[in-house]
């Protein structure tokens, strides 16, 4: 089963997303990548240099995060479309799309989606033995169907 993966960081944490990719471009080469605009740009690029055009994950590079890439990306974990989320956040500033982020937060705990905010994190997640168990499925939590129906 490909894993479905959506990639965001913010600028000031974009060069440690691409260190991330590039060192675990081995398990990403097996992935179908989602990412945030500019983000896009550069995974494909340090994919590319380390794993050649040949060798390339699907990335469907979408708008940048301000710019609605945040909604798309949640959209598509909404749609049960993305099976985890790395976004390297810069938390030292107030982002003007802080909405757009901490409903990204929100749905990928809604959805029970493996989000990483950080390296280590991430690390933690593509070298769990689960992450490649093909018997492992996600629980999507009961709240969502109660919710959808609920008696109004």
């Amino acid at each position: 089963m490909i894993k479905r993966i959506a990639l965001v960081a913010h600028d000031a944490r974009k060069q440690e997303l691409v260190s991330w990719v590039k060192f675990n471009a081995g398990s990403l080469k097996e992935c179908h990548l989602f990412c945030t605009g500019t983000t896009g740009r550069l995974v494909e690029e340090a994919l590319s240099e380390v794993l050649g055009d040949d060798n390339m994950p699907p990335i469907d590079k979408l708008l940048s995060g301000p710019l609605g890439g945040d909604a798309q990306i949640g959209a598509l974990i909404a749609e049960d479309k993305v099976d985890m989320l790395v976004f390297f956040c810069d938390n030292l500033i107030m982002q003007g799309h802080q909405n757009d982020v901490m409903s990204l937060v929100r749905l990928a705990s809604l959805y029970n989606i493996p989000f990483a905010t950080n390296r280590s994190t991430a690390d933690f997640i593509i070298s769990s033995p689960l992450y490649n168990d093909e018997s492992y499925e996600r629980i999507i939590p009961a709240c969502i169907e109660s919710y959808k129906n609920r008696k109004l």
